[in-house]
């Protein structure tokens, strides 16, 4: 049965190099819109949810240009507002062999979400007229403001007996010196408030600081996890371990940790086209396992075959459906099809 699901985060504006080109090389983008909010809810429409973005865009033509993008992704505008000025930008020059791809972010601290002053959404309502609300740390990573304004909207969904998911997505270039410390109590108070949560050990050993007797990334998994779990009363906890292979290939193994068992999805090896948005798209698929009442080992599978379909796709935002999902899990990469 379909969902309604809310995301609270900034819109941005992706600015691509065509190609394989530096920005020093090219004197043309290609322009998207995206955001790990709008990744994650343009997902969960495509499987049929009805799913509603939480953000402040610019009240005027590259708010309308925002918008419109949202609306061709399948996203409702109800819960936009519009006022201020800028977008936040990045300008992603992708990669090749030993060069990695490069991401520059531009007008952030001005966004007119990252501006948006407290009490300015209706979060009791919107709390009550939906089923789950999304929430990412990279909004946490911008300033108090937006802090607090999350926090509060978690606070209203938790009150209204709804289902509060939290992405740890940690990124240190956003937090700066001392981010660490810095983020800990605020990542601390969203995961006392989350039911379903996006991590892997390097978050409770680097953000939480817990204290890790393994050497081995799966091991400490195995160890740390559970922890978190019981430590902050949270019911599922998912994520991914990835390698990078010889020959530039992407391995990749998802977990779920719920009910106090592990579940693993099979390792899962395939080329990269693109790779941003793959996180959101594994998001996606194990909260829709989740509302959908899969099998765990379901939920994993199809979450990680989600992910893996985002990674030969261009552009942040996953476009496959639920059969294509399905599909893949039982046949793997096939050929053409006719």
């Amino acid at each position: 049965m379909p969902n309604t699901i809310a995301a609270f985060g900034e819109v941005m504006m992706r600015l691509e190099t065509p190609g394989l080109r530096l920005l020093s090389q090219t004197d043309t983008l290609q322009v998207s819109y995206s955001g790990s909010g709008v990744n994650v809810l343009s997902a969960l429409s495509r499987f049929g949810h009805r799913a509603l973005p939480v953000t402040t865009l610019p009240d005027n033509p590259i708010g309308d240009a925002a918008e419109a993008n949202l609306r061709k992704l399948g996203l409702s505008t109800d819960y936009i507002r519009r006022d201020g000025l800028y977008l936040g930008m990045y300008f992603l020059e992708t990669g090749f062999g030993a060069r990695p791809s490069r991401v520059t972010y531009s007008n952030r601290p001005h966004s007119s979400f990252n501006t948006a002053a407290e009490g300015i959404y209706p979060f009791a309502g919107i709390a009550g007229a939906v089923d789950a609300v999304h929430f990412c740390g990279i909004s946490l990573a911008m300033n108090d403001t937006v802090r607090r304004n999350a926090l509060a909207f978690a606070e209203s969904v938790k009150a209204a007996g709804k289902t509060v998911v939290f992405d740890c997505n940690y990124r240190p270039a956003l937090w700066g010196e001392d981010g660490y410390a810095i983020a800990r109590p605020w990542y601390e108070k969203m995961l006392h408030l989350a039911d379903i949560v996006y991590m892997n050990e390097n978050d409770a050993i680097h953000i939480l600081g817990l204290p890790v007797s393994s050497t081995e990334r799966l091991d400490q998994l195995r160890e740390l996890i559970p922890a978190v779990s019981k430590s902050y009363n949270i019911a599922t906890i998912a994520g991914t371990h990835r390698h990078i292979e010889q020959g530039g290939q992407h391995s990749l193994l998802g977990y779920l940790h719920t009910g106090n068992v592990f579940y693993f999805s099979d390792p899962l090896t395939f080329p990269v086209y693109d790779r941003i948005g793959a996180g959101d798209a594994y998001a996606s698929g194990i909260l829709h396992g989740i509302l959908s009442d899969f099998a765990p080992e379901q939920t994993v599978r199809f979450a990680s075959a989600a992910s893996m379909l985002a990674h030969t796709i261009v552009g942040d935002t996953p476009f496959s459906s639920e059969p294509q999902i399905f599909r893949a899990m039982m046949e793997g990469i096939g050929d053409i099809e006719r």
